[in-house]
């Protein structure tokens, strides 16, 4: 598939996710004796780790298609970016998606700033520049498209490898955001 058709199949199984109309393939056991010599996933996707956010139910995808991250805010850290780096490299995958989404916890954190203790500051640390990047006042959801948006830059930026399929043509990342309410996915 091209990277526009792999964008296509993802749109196409979001609009069967709002119209819950799921088609469940390569769900079953032959698709997991497909998958046990190795994966080919078309596409990666750096989502944030909120359990209401599932990149495999949201796209309809099977297994073997998406290689998944989660982590609070989407945010592009180190361990992410490495991830990213492998699929980018060892398994072909051409195109990347970075999915906020509506009422994000972390960057309502990041957002009312204080102190979460070590471990989270770090995190949100990641979503200051957005913060920062964002109109005096903007809302939360506003502040997660921002992130994702900029994200797609982090990526590009802060690995040779992806910056470079990226500037080679061979994988695009894009920016989506998640509609907690309809399930319907944005492509920003």
């Amino acid at each position: 598939m091209t990277i526009q058709e792999t964008l296509q199949r993802l749109k196409d199984g979001n609009a069967r996710f709002v119209a819950d109309k799921l088609d469940g393939k390569l769900q079953d056991s032959v698709r997991r004796t497909d998958l046990v010599g190795g994966q080919q996933p078309h596409t990666i996707v750096l989502s944030c780790a909120d359990s209401r956010v599932v990149p495999e139910l949201a796209f309809d995808a099977g297994l073997g298609e998406l290689f998944v991250l989660r982590v609070a805010g989407n945010v592009a850290n180190t361990s992410t970016i490495a991830s990213i780096e492998y699929a980018v490299a060892h398994c072909g995958s051409k195109l990347i998606v970075v999915l906020g989404h509506q009422s994000c916890g972390a960057v309502t954190a990041a957002v009312a700033g204080g102190d979460n203790g070590y471990n989270l500051n770090h995190l949100l640390s990641h979503i200051t520049p957005a913060i920062a990047a964002s109109e005096e006042g903007a809302s939360v959801n506003d502040v997660v498209k921002t992130n994702a948006s900029m994200t797609v830059e982090d990526l590009k930026n802060r690995s040779a490898i992806i910056g470079g399929a990226v500037a080679k043509g061979d994988v695009q990342i894009v920016s989506a955001y998640y509609n907690l309410d309809s399930g319907k996915v944005d492509f920003l």
